[in-house]
């Protein structure tokens, strides 16, 4: 029984999965809400799931990459929680997560794309059975982007960034599905892999991966906040 936290985006998202199989799933998509809402839909999980905190076997949290703020909210609610039941903490990868939402056939790939503003995203390529081929990474989306990945494959696209890819894609091996949100609901096998693997985080230690580091925007009006 593994209670999963999703916050990478501005969705706040949590889900309870029974050996891999959703029983519960509280979620919601306003805006900058993270900080207020997560522990009253864990609150609210728990009672649709009817379970109480001590039945479940793990927690599992989104890692990244994504909103600096809602990982942070989220890995440390994750690790508050951990800490306070003794229960093992698992790490998911944000966007490995999304593309175990679509199935493909064996040599088709996923490829999960997050907004990150301007025409910047985050990605990273799997193939059908969910392996990375091409590492998670920042990319600046201009002409000729994923053209190694489309002249042999056929690709599918999904996540929050997909129109902003798909304006400069134009491939015919290419699929584009902005349906699929990012969500609690994904990690269920992936976070029960884990742990039959034992495969947990040191609370001390454990991190969000950020990709990229925060950095807080600069006024122009006051010179001393640039040196």
């Amino acid at each position: 029984m593994i209670l999963s936290i999703e916050t990478a985006t501005s969705v706040c998202s949590v889900a309870i999965h029974d050996s891999g199989r959703l029983i519960s799933l509280c979620e919601t998509n306003e805006q900058s809400a993270h900080a207020e809402q997560l522990m009253l839909l864990v609150e609210e999980s728990l009672k649709k799931a009817g379970i109480e905190l001590g039945q479940l076997d793990a927690i599992a949290v989104s890692e990244g990459p994504g909103s600096y703020t809602g990982l942070r909210i989220g890995v440390s609610t994750a690790k508050g929680l951990a800490f306070g039941l003794d229960k093992p903490l698992i790490s998911i990868n944000t966007l490995q997560s999304l593309a175990s939402a679509i199935s493909v056939k064996k040599g088709e790939l996923i490829i999960p794309v997050l907004d990150a503003r301007r025409m910047e995203i985050y990605r990273e390529v799997f193939d059908w059975k969910l392996n990375s081929v091409s590492k998670l990474s920042a990319e600046i989306l201009g002409d000729g982007v994923f053209e190694n990945f489309l002249e042999n494959w056929r690709v599918y696209f999904l996540g929050d960034a997909v129109e902003k890819v798909k304006s400069v894609v134009s491939s015919e091996n290419a699929s584009f599905n902005s349906e699929i949100v990012f969500s609690a609901s994904h990690m269920g096998n992936l976070a029960l892999e884990k742990f039959r693997k034992s495969e947990f985080v040191d609370l001390a230690y454990f991190v969000p991966n950020y990709l990229k580091e925060f950095k807080a925007l600069h006024s122009k009006k006051n010179p001393l906040l640039s040196l």
